[in-house]
């Protein structure tokens, strides 16, 4: 079986969220289980693509909206990320250093996928499935039914995976003219309320759509920012499949980014040492339990709830807890982190942007890692804190409540409050701490042995996956 995979990001080769982590596993464990995969990236002007040998397989032009554009299919030569890369570069649209925010990123992926198709058909590289992940590729299953330039593509098995419903692609009818040509007598299948909608145009036309967590899709059915009927009218074709995590790379006694490594065996003096480290990096006290928190600074994170909740725990308990957190985003939250570890310097780090090795130094350190998430599809960073013996004190919604089972119940091992505020989570650092408190050494450890050994890996997933596929070829 050959599966082909869409995406807008892929780790390591361009990053910006969870999604480059889901392409940069998933296809390499569905391999390991006997699948051709293959994943189709744009290019991006990076540095993997400067340190990697490409070779160029393939070279062809499409027209958009009367503009010809040419371009050329480049492939990671060694198959070095377990799976076969393929990226396409269009000079001056798809070269560029970043994955988004570009004024014409709506014409960057129409091109994408309509030369990603283009190449597929002429080189007659017929997959058993496209998998599309996300709106940057909604468009592809319309293209390959309703555009007879695709025809060799027509009946092929299509998959789409939501990772997150917020963001959805739209653009106006106008630039329906960049399209490859396509039957107009279809084009409400691209149409919600007035827009051009790829990710309802993915939900409609594809064969069947997933969720990175069973939670998530639940949610979706009551809130997907304009989209609840689409997504309950579709309800028949959804699958929940909760995300993994790529356990070789994230591996506490092979991390090569840690100060220390560590396994079960020498974990407290592991995650001892690499705290040591961190807080003499940061002068903060490693004596005292450390809450952090790495992500966007951005309201679906709940990242706004941040500044007060931190300060209100460090006026209550100053002297008793010590914080750090990574990330970026939203400046004025930038802004007020920043002015609140200046009053607050030796119980207070942030690191402002991003940074994938003091990540990894940063699960292995911390005590506890908080998400105060308003909208969570499936989450990874409470995944990797476990995997690093740090207990997730989250917000129970998405796939967070799917990974999370409170240690207020039997056999539970993390930390769950229901509110998106200020004072839920500050409630929730409290319990964090009078856990802290309460809790002796050889309990902890014991504790953090446990969720160390919570399979959380891709294993269990990929094999979904490839039985849905199977399904659907079936």
């Amino acid at each position: 079986m050959h599966v082909i995979h869409f995406a807008a990001e892929c780790y390591p080769v361009a990053k910006v969220g969870g999604l480059a982590d889901v392409l940069g596993a998933l296809p390499k464990y569905q391999r390991q289980l006997g699948i051709n995969t293959s994943v189709v990236l744009p290019f991006y002007d990076k540095t993997f693509v400067r340190t990697h040998y490409l070779e160029r397989i393939y070279e062809g032009r499409i027209y958009q909206g009367g503009e010809r554009l040419n371009y050329e299919v480049l492939k990671e030569k060694d198959d070095l990320l377990g799976f076969k890369l393929f990226l396409i570069r269009i000079p001056g649209l798809l070269d560029r250093e970043e994955v988004y925010s570009y004024p014409d990123e709506q014409v960057q992926f129409l091109a994408f996928q309509h030369a990603g198709l283009d190449w597929l058909c002429n080189a007659k590289m017929l997959p058993d499935i496209i998998h599309c992940h996300d709106h940057h590729t909604g468009l592809i299953p319309f293209y390959m039914e309703h555009a007879d330039q695709f025809d060799l593509l027509k009946g092929t098995p299509t998959i789409a995976t939501v990772h997150n419903g917020q963001y959805q692609g739209w653009m106006d009818w106008k630039m329906a003219a960049l399209l490859p040509a396509f039957d107009t007598w279809r084009w409400g299948l691209l149409d919600w309320n007035g827009l051009i909608n790829p990710l309802a145009a993915l939900i409609k036309c594809c064969w069947a759509y997933t969720t990175v967590s069973e939670g998530y899709l639940s949610e979706l059915y009551q809130e997907a920012n304009g989209l609840e009927s689409l997504f309950l009218a579709e309800k028949d074709k959804a699958y929940g499949i909760v995300n993994g995590i790529d356990t070789e790379l994230w591996n506490a006694s092979t991390d090569s980014m840690l100060a220390y490594n560590f396994n079960l065996v020498s974990i407290a003096k592991g995650k001892k040492t690499n705290k040591e480290k961190l807080c003499s990096d940061y002068g903060l006290n490693p004596l005292l339990p450390l809450i952090v928190f790495i992500g966007r600074f951005a309201l679906e994170k709940g990242a706004d709830l941040l500044a007060d909740s931190i300060r209100y725990s460090l006026a209550q308990h100053e002297g008793e807890v010590t914080f750090f957190i990574l990330g970026s985003g939203d400046r004025s939250i930038e802004s007020k982190l920043v002015e609140l570890s200046e009053n607050y310097s030796q119980h207070f780090g942030v690191h402002i942007g991003y940074n994938e090795e003091l990540a990894h130094q940063v699960y292995a350190s911390a005590d506890y890692l908080l998400m105060p998430s308003r909208v969570e599809p499936c989450g990874l960073n409470q995944l990797y804190a476990m995997r690093y013996g740090t207990i997730p004190v989250v917000r129970a919604t998405g796939g967070l409540k799917d990974t999370v089972k409170d240690i207020n119940i039997y056999d539970g091992y993390g930390m769950l409050f229901d509110e998106a505020s200020v004072e839920a989570v500050f409630g929730a650092i409290q319990q964090a701490l009078s856990f802290w408190k309460a809790t002796k050494k050889r309990e902890l450890g014991t504790l953090r042995k446990k969720i160390m050994k919570l399979d959380f890996s891709w294993d269990k997933s990929a094999a979904k996956y490839i039985e849905l596929y199977k399904k659907l070829i079936e």
